[in-house]
């Protein structure tokens, strides 16, 4: 849809918006850039998707643009008049929820498969992240995900086994879902320049292994990688049956937590029940 729309500095301007450092905001005005991210899950056109933090609504108009429809969250109020002049220039394409994500179902919302596409808020960005990789129901409500996170988290998220990066962020995201750096965003490109460099990571479901259930994969991650220096004859024995499944499963207690694979967790996990 071609919709003529004022650049975002003067929208920003002329609602006397600011980044909010408490928020974790830090806004994008490059529309080529923007345009790109909202390339990354594929053709939009008609798809549902869910954006949180929009902010004065650079990626949603790169969103609406593609066609899509769009459900924002945003609890900075100061943010909503601009967003809603962008709802008058796409009607019926997007819905303004004022609110936390973190307090809220996005399947609830939408009532249909959706894809998630966010430059995500510094501060919560991680804890969102997890909440929608998490859940027993798989294959899950989201199409796929599309999140903008500091450049280090988005390294922990698509690492591998025996690289120091590698912990349960990967764990949880690539055990049943694959995950990729899309592409990377220099500190430049936001307004005001964060410390830290920033990419995007991509993800879509994949196959869930049989027998494996998140919340036990979350127990045995949390205590191994909370004492990610010790052994995992040391780190796990405060998880009931642990050590017996490190014995079924031929996986020396005398491994530290970052050198198991994937696939060893969930063997683990399934053992562990």
């Amino acid at each position: 849809m071609s919709v003529s729309l004022p650049p975002l500095r003067d929208v920003i301007a002329r609602h006397g918006l600011s980044a909010s450092k408490a928020l974790g905001q830090n806004f994008l005005f490059d529309e080529k850039l923007l345009d790109r991210i909202a390339a990354i899950p594929g053709p939009l056109a008609g798809e549902h998707v869910y954006e949180v933090g929009p902010g004065p609504g650079g990626l949603t108009r790169a969103l609406l643009r593609a066609g899509a429809k769009v459900v924002a969250v945003e609890r900075d109020r100061r943010c909503l008049p601009a967003l809603a002049e962008l709802a008058e220039a796409f009607p019926g394409q997007l819905r303004l929820i004022e609110g936390d994500a973190l307090k809220i179902d996005p399947y609830t919302e939408i009532g249909a498969p959706f894809h998630i596409v966010s430059n995500l808020p510094y501060n919560v960005g991680t804890a969102l992240a997890v909440g929608w990789l998490g859940g027993c129901e798989w294959p899950p409500t989201w199409k796929s995900l599309t999140l903008m996170f500091q450049r280090e988290v988005a390294d922990r998220i698509v690492s591998s086994p025996g690289t120091g990066a590698f912990g349960r962020l990967a764990i949880l995201a690539q055990w049943r879902s694959s995950a990729s750096i899309a592409m990377s965003v220099h500190r430049s490109a936001f307004t005001p320049p964060p410390k830290v460099m920033s990419a995007v990571v991509h993800m879509t479901p994949k196959d869930a292994p049989a027998g494996v259930r998140m919340s036990v994969l979350e127990n045995l991650t949390a205590a191994a990688f909370g004492q990610r220096r010790k052994m995992l004859r040391q780190s796990l024995k405060s998880v009931p049956r642990a050590l017996a499944a490190l014995s079924i499963t031929g996986i020396a207690e005398d491994r530290r937590p970052e050198t198991v694979s994937i696939a060893e967790w969930c063997a683990l996990a399934r053992e562990v029940g």
